[in-house]
């Protein structure tokens, strides 16, 4: 006996849904776009820089990012916002759609740094409302000096410094930043007083000590190492704990003497939280791929940074690591949240 037409009628609604949603799910390409649909990217992606033009972050992000560009079929729009830290340029971030089209090339300054300053302007929490796609980059700290200083070490430096207290003229981008911890723990540790200038901005910063205006400063390799090469400052040492693939035949800040200095920087790479899948973990290989370019590598080592990229969980750890770490220093720098 055939089924009745109301009974079909019935099946018919049931089957059709059912099919239809069965084609969507497998119509769906590894980028997260229906077949026929344009997969992510669609259209440029802005990227937030928490400091201004020559600092690291941002040397180092455009030789990536412009990589990352060309293997993603679209432009990555560097976005400069400076201040509080890098806290301006963090709430952005923060606060966008995670739709993968505002992202944060973030470093240690404006990541565990300014947040744990500019407590009272910050609006948002810096574990909670980001996503770590990667670390790309180490940033080594390098203590430089202006070339008419008669400075070839850091141990005259040191006893210059001791005895002309309060004598030397120390810049730095700006209160709270990396540089300006490193130096206030270099002279901490040295045992020194000098007097600590900041300025608005790596660029003016370096600007200072080129001119003469300040004698020392104690910066992220990528902002300085072209001044070096070119004989506009003399580096005397790194910051860290071995030696730098950047700068090989430059002593730790350690073995020319001031015993466990160890402080270095990093940039990475990280999204809203709240990101699809599918578009983290686009960015997550492209980010990768770009690191893994050998003209990419070879250009951020000419630049100063040291390349190195790992997994979202290691870099988180990282960030919590030296959010600890930033923060004795912040201590040290007597700088009171604000």
């Amino acid at each position: 006996m055939p089924p009745a037409k109301e009974d079909v009628m019935a099946c018919a609604r049931f089957v059709a849904p059912s099919f239809t949603l069965l084609f969507l799910v497998l119509s769906t390409d590894a980028g997260g776009a229906v077949a026929g649909a344009r997969p992510y990217p669609t259209k440029p992606i802005r990227v937030v820089i928490a400091q201004g033009p020559g600092s690291s972050i941002d040397t180092m992000s455009r030789v990536v990012f412009n990589k990352m560009s060309e293997l993603l079929g679209q432009q990555m729009i560097m976005d400069n916002r400076v201040g509080a830290g890098g806290t301006i340029g963090g709430d952005i971030v923060a606060r966008a759609e995670p739709d993968g089209y505002t992202l944060f090339a973030c470093a240690t300054a404006s990541q565990v740094i300014g947040p744990q300053i500019y407590t009272s302007t910050r609006r948002y929490d810096p574990f909670k409302d980001f996503r770590p796609v990667s670390q790309f980059a180490v940033t080594q700290n390098v203590l430089v000096v202006n070339p008419k200083t008669p400075f070839k070490s850091v141990q005259e430096l040191v006893t210059f410094a001791k005895e002309h207290p309060a004598k030397l003229n120390w810049s730095n981008a700006g209160s709270g930043f990396q540089s300006h911890l490193a130096g206030v723990y270099f002279t901490h540790m040295a045992g020194i007083q000098v007097l600590h200038v900041p300025y608005k901005g790596a660029g003016p910063s370096l600007a200072a000590a080129v001119a003469g205006e300040s004698q020392v400063t104690f910066v992220p390799a990528p902002s300085v190492m072209g001044l070096v090469r070119n004989g506009q400052l003399r580096a005397l040492a790194v910051g860290g704990a071995k030696r730098s693939s950047v700068a090989p035949d430059l002593p730790t800040v350690a073995e020319a003497g001031v015993a466990g200095f160890d402080l270095v920087g990093w940039a990475g790479l990280a999204a809203p939280s709240g990101i699809a899948k599918p578009v983290f973990d686009r960015l997550y290989r492209t980010l990768h791929a770009a690191v893994g370019d050998a003209q990419t590598r070879n250009a951020m080592v000419k630049a100063g940074a040291e390349p190195l990229v790992g997994s979202p969980q290691e870099f988180e750890a990282l960030i919590r690591r030296d959010w600890k770490n930033y923060g004795d220093a912040i201590r040290v720098a007597g700088l009171k949240p604000n």
